[in-house]
């Protein structure tokens, strides 16, 4: 047909536009390649604190009767002078005894009833409010952020207190997890945990570069909330990153300072919970993208934060221009984070391969093409023992054919690159090995088979997340480990 064919035409130019943008997304995020090396090796050491600062916790619970009291009997047993720190509880639309348990445990608790606005940002919101009308924001030189389920190493505000004390206004801490060998879906979140700590977070502190904050374990200076706390998104974490980093901060991470968190082993919840986070992602890179872009090219011009600007006015011009340089890629790393790639990929595959490459191929048929293509060690091996090529003369046969080729091209790459990935967890576990508990070698092979599902269901709730309402669903939390068991654990472990 005449417009196959005027399509046919055009198909060589999209298809080496295509590479273009393929290899393009490549190389921009070619230096995280840096940031893996640095984190095998390196992490950010702070001194010990000159001063003891005045914080409060924050924690937003909802139905957490069964956790909610071991997290603040970790709380009571920190070894930082308990004068100065306020825990602050918002019972958030229960029907436990979550407030009563918390009252008890010595918690300043408001109860908040609202069934339209369900996320935990609303909450924190909701709770900055009452901490603003009762005590004044300001009140506390910085906040931590804690979930009900989390449990604290004695030792963790004041490692945490080494690092604000430091000048650091933001801080983020080590997340282990209490329940990593429940099945292979705690173990999987414990790896994303625990893999982002090492490609991610160890190496922007040594860089002095802004990571990002995930949801729970954080510290950051008062004057962020000075006009309230207004990240209500599904992903409030993404949202407060992106947005404080567009302001010119920075997010610091404090390796010695550990907490526990517990995650669900069900895969409904984990389901659910991956999709909140992607479509949280796509809400936030509309929310913080453009700014975060903007400042690429204007550094700090448009940022509210002047880290050390009376210092570095005297420095040199040329250690000036460097400063901006660096304040330059700390917005262009954030946008990099934010960027749906994913997004981005899959509209270049259906418009370029399956549908113009199928109708180029209508003219010209299917030339000697390899069965098992890609760059993948399976591919590689495959092509190595089958010389299987496929060749269809031009027509209806080849459109059809090329369609589903391209599937299927896709779909190896794919298994041959979450194969791959398996790698990744025993890497994780044992470069971690002295900060986990001990796991059986056999549920590590077994889970390991089955962790590359976790960055597969992420992948595809990115999709789904882009046409489907989601809306926020809480993670139910019920294990009865206290930090005692855990200090006993570990104590047995070293023994």
């Amino acid at each position: 047909m005449y417009i196959f064919s005027v399509i046919g035409k055009i198909y060589p130019f999209f298809r080496d536009f295509n590479n273009f943008i393929g290899a393009a997304l490549s190389i921009m995020v070619a230096y995280r390649t840096v940031y893996i090396i640095i984190g095998l090796f390196f992490t950010r050491k702070f001194k010990p604190a000159k001063k003891n600062h005045k914080y409060a916790i924050v924690i937003a619970a909802r139905n957490e009767e069964k956790v909610i009291g071991n997290l603040l009997d970790s709380i009571k047993k920190q070894d930082y002078p308990k004068e100065l720190l306020t825990i602050f509880v918002v019972a958030d639309n229960c029907t436990d005894k979550t407030a009563e348990i918390a009252r008890k445990n010595g918690a300043i608790c408001y109860e908040r009833f609202d069934n339209e606005h369900k996320t935990k940002g609303f909450a924190l919101q909701y709770l900055f409010e009452r901490i603003e009308e009762d005590y004044g924001r300001m009140s506390f030189e910085g906040y931590f952020v804690f979930d009900a389920d989390n449990l604290l190493k004695k030792d963790y505000i004041s490692r945490m207190n080494d690092a604000f004390d430091s000048g650091e206004k933001m801080v983020t801490s080590y997340r282990n997890i209490k329940n990593i060998d429940e099945n292979w879906i705690t173990m999987s979140f414990a790896v994303h945990w625990l893999r982002t700590i090492r490609q991610y977070h160890r190496a922007r502190s040594v860089l002095r570069l802004a990571t990002n904050i995930q949801g729970t374990g954080y510290l950051f200076a008062s004057e962020v909330v000075r006009d309230g706390w207004k990240y209500t998104s599904l992903t409030e974490d993404r949202g407060l990153t992106a947005d404080a980093v567009a302001q010119g901060y920075r997010i610091s991470y404090q390796d010695a300072a550990e907490f526990y968190d517990e995650q669900s082993p069900n895969y409904k919840v984990a389901f659910n919970q991956k999709l909140r986070w992607s479509k949280g992602l796509l809400i936030n890179f509309k929310e913080s993208g453009l700014k975060l872009f903007i400042n690429i090219f204007c550094g700090r011009k448009y940022a509210k934060v002047k880290w050390g600007k009376e210092d570095e006015e005297k420095k040199p011009w040329w250690k000036r221009f460097f400063i901006g340089i660096k304040d330059r890629f700390i917005m262009y790393d954030t946008f990099m984070h934010l960027l749906p790639t994913n997004v981005i990929n899959l509209f270049r595959w259906i418009f370029v391969v399956l549908i113009l490459r199928s109708i180029y191929c209508y003219t010209t048929g299917v030339n000697s093409v390899d069965f098992f293509a890609g760059g993948t060690y399976l591919a590689q091996i495959l092509q190595h023992f089958f010389d299987f090529k496929i060749t269809i003369p031009a027509g209806v046969n080849a459109l059809i054919a090329t369609f589903f080729i391209g599937i299927w091209a896709r779909l190896f790459y794919r298994i041959g690159a979450y194969i791959e990935k398996i790698v990744v967890l025993w890497y994780v576990l044992f470069l971690e090995r002295k900060r986990i508990k001990k796991i059986p070698i056999w549920k590590i092979f077994a889970y390991s088979l089955l962790w590359p599902i976790f960055d597969i269901v992420g992948r595809y709730t990115t999709y789904i997340a882009l046409f489907k309402k989601v809306g926020w669903k809480p993670v139910p939390h019920n294990s009865k480990i206290t930090i005692d068991d855990i200090n006993k654990s570990m104590e047995e472990k070293k023994s």
